[in-house]
């Protein structure tokens, strides 16, 4: 049996994190908290929000569960031993993970939490800060459709546009191929920017005409503009990067071919060692390619 949603908890308080658990509470969800780094959880205690003390204490406290952790490592660390989720889950809490982490891991997570007599929803989640912020960030879900349906009205806090895609793993999957076109799109814009760039067109003025362009889709729209001032960060190579190495493992396990992801996870590899690798991966992967194309940086 399903518990009533009333109190919200979460876990991983990284940009997004912290910026969806902070819309969640905007919508009147009075939510109980937990970061490895206390500090990072400051701001939101300070506007209202309970610190949970341990992954089991949030859990314990909660009706719904959200985890928005770097990797699959993170929140198996996050689940397991004496202060992990799962010993703080009661039945009829549903936990709600927003990361993007090995579809496999996720799918044996969800037995895992089925055992306790609590649900687990993969609900991904796509977009950026600059997405959520502007009211549109979109979740993905897959699990128990009767579970998703009972927290669906908290999910659409989140962002508006919210999917049921099938079973247990299936949103995750999903997650997995978006993020593949968007770092293969990313990659491939940064390539080309560069080819006219190494010509004698003026970065900006390309950039300009990109976002007025038909290749001007939602993530160009936000990040291109990082060509020329890039301040902002939305994912850096090595975050980004995971996400890439998920798509190549599923491609090895069921025999299909990921060319152009391989291709880009190489052109990843290389902006690593860029002197701009903490900066988003769009500004370090044009970092490496200017450096290619012998451009002065």
């Amino acid at each position: 049996m399903l518990s009533d949603v009333e109190q919200v908890g979460f876990i991983g308080l990284g940009a997004m994190g912290a910026g969806i658990a902070r819309r969640l509470m905007d919508a009147g969800h009075p939510m109980t908290v937990w970061n490895r780094t206390q500090s990072k959880a400051q701001d939101l205690l300070d506007a209202g929000m309970t610190w949970g003390g341990t992954p089991r204490e949030t859990a314990a406290r909660s009706h719904l569960l959200f985890t928005m952790l770097t990797n699959t490592t993170a929140v198996q660390q996050a689940a397991e031993g004496d202060d992990g989720i799962l010993a703080g889950l009661e039945p009829g809490t549903v936990w709600c993970d927003l990361s993007t982490i090995s579809p496999d891991a996720s799918v044996a997570l969800s037995q895992r939490v089925a055992e306790t007599g609590a649900h687990f929803l993969d609900t991904p989640v796509s977009g950026s800060p600059a997405t959520l912020a502007a009211g549109q960030m979109s979740v993905m879900v897959g699990g128990d459709r009767a579970a998703f349906e009972h927290v669906a009205a908290v999910l659409r806090a989140i962002g508006p546009k919210v999917t049921y895609i099938g079973p247990a793993g299936h949103a995750i999957l999903s997650k997995v191929a978006i993020n593949l076109t968007l770092v293969v799109s990313v990659t491939a814009f940064a390539e080309a920017v560069t080819l006219v760039e190494k010509a004698g067109v003026s970065r900006s003025a390309v950039v300009d005409a990109a976002l007025k362009s038909v290749i001007a889709s939602p993530v160009i729209g936000y990040r291109a503009p990082l060509l020329v001032d890039d301040t902002t960060v939305y994912a850096d190579v090595e975050l980004q990067q995971k996400d890439l190495v998920l798509a190549q493992e599923l491609g090895r396990r069921l025999g299909a071919a990921v060319p152009t992801c391989s291709a880009a996870s190489e052109m990843l590899s290389a902006a690593r060692s860029s002197d701009l690798s903490d900066r988003d991966f769009l500004v370090s992967v044009a970092d490496t390619y200017r450096r290619m194309a012998g451009i002065p940086t």
